[in-house]
């Protein structure tokens, strides 16, 4: 499994690409990165499983309410 893969994202307020570097060494994380456009919080869900060699991305505006 690669440890660096370069995506491109799309920011959740106002739909710009923003390219990122996600390193997978470290395992499963859980960061933030500032939109360089609209200069709101990105929240990005990095999930590893080695098993598969499967790394999956989630993101989202973290201003959603869980009840």
């Amino acid at each position: 499994m690669k440890n660096f893969i370069q995506q491109s994202i799309i920011c959740p307020h106002c739909g710009h690409h923003v390219p990122v570097t996600l390193d997978s060494s470290n395992g499963s994380q859980e960061f933030y990165d500032d939109c360089p456009a609209c200069c709101n919080s990105i929240h990005m869900n990095l999930m590893i499983n080695e098993q598969l060699d499967i790394v999956e991305l989630q993101i989202d505006a973290d201003d959603e309410q869980i009840f």
